[in-house]
């Protein structure tokens, strides 16, 4: 049985040239394979489609529904994760790009339990690991969610509970071991809920210890597994929190070098 095209009205897009009539969908400058400074275009600029942003975003605001009408619509769980597979490595061979990124918890849902959470997202790599075997796809960098779910209000990493602290590492395992599946250039931490909202209730000397920690288990269990890609801190000031402790590269780059963590990474 032949799979459902879910863009049957786009065709692959080429290049076409600055002087094409923009009526028509292509690339007026961007020519993959145009060589420049002695590379190609493609290997200057290595676009990568974020799964959240394309394939799950519902175009909502905060004070709105979602606006975002999808071929998937009315599908849920496993049966939605699956079909945003087959549309997405159908986009990205349309689109004509070499790379993707995503979070964990885009790809598939959470489960009851952390095991059944990690069966679906062994699931859904599966199938993208036999979509790369007959496509040019690769994965940019994959990352964990740990600031979507209530249990991460108070940080995952530095949160003060010994559980939560858990629980982030063993979602980090399981993002380290699907990194090396998948074949990752990066695996990416991205801090969301490491901050504080007020000094007031922070022991920040304390948290920063267990998240410089943290780092060390990771960077520890990726060379254990053989994962080669590089692992990244990802500074973003004030999202959610007030005071994130990757407020920026500057305090990003001092915590690395307060916790010894540029040795393990290099």
């Amino acid at each position: 049985m032949a799979k459902q095209e879910y863009f049957p009205d786009v065709s692959k897009i080429s290049y076409i040239g600055p002087t094409s009539l923009r009526s028509k969908m292509g690339f007026q400058y961007y020519n993959p394979d145009e060589v420049v400074g002695g590379k190609k275009m493609r290997d200057w600029l290595r676009f990568s489609v974020a799964y959240w942003h394309t394939f799950g975003q519902k175009l909502d605001d905060i004070f709105g529904d979602g606006t975002a009408i999808r071929p998937w619509d009315g599908l849920t769980g496993m049966d939605l994760a699956k079909a945003r597979v087959d549309a997405a490595f159908e986009f990205y061979d349309k689109l004509g790009v070499d790379f993707f990124c995503f979070h964990d918890r885009d790809i598939a849902p959470e489960g009851d339990t952390l095991r059944e959470t990690n069966k679906n997202i062994e699931e859904i790599t599966d199938m993208f690991v036999d979509y790369q075997k007959t496509s040019h796809m690769k994965v940019l960098w994959n990352t964990a969610n740990m600031f979507t779910n209530p249990r991460f209000v108070a940080g995952a990493a530095s949160s003060p509970f010994a559980d939560i602290f858990a629980f982030a590492a063993a979602q980090v395992k399981e993002g380290l071991d699907t990194a090396k599946k998948v074949g990752s250039a990066n695996y990416v931490f991205w801090g969301g809920r490491e901050g504080y909202e007020s000094l007031l209730n922070t022991d920040m000397k304390r948290e920063q210890d267990h998240l410089g920690e943290f780092f060390h288990m990771a960077a520890d269990y990726a060379k254990s597994i053989g994962f080669t890609g590089q692992l990244l801190l990802e500074p973003k000031p004030k999202e959610p929190m007030m005071h994130q402790y990757d407020f920026d590269a500057a305090t990003t780059i001092a915590f690395m070098k307060e916790y010894a963590w540029t040795a393990l990474t290099s």
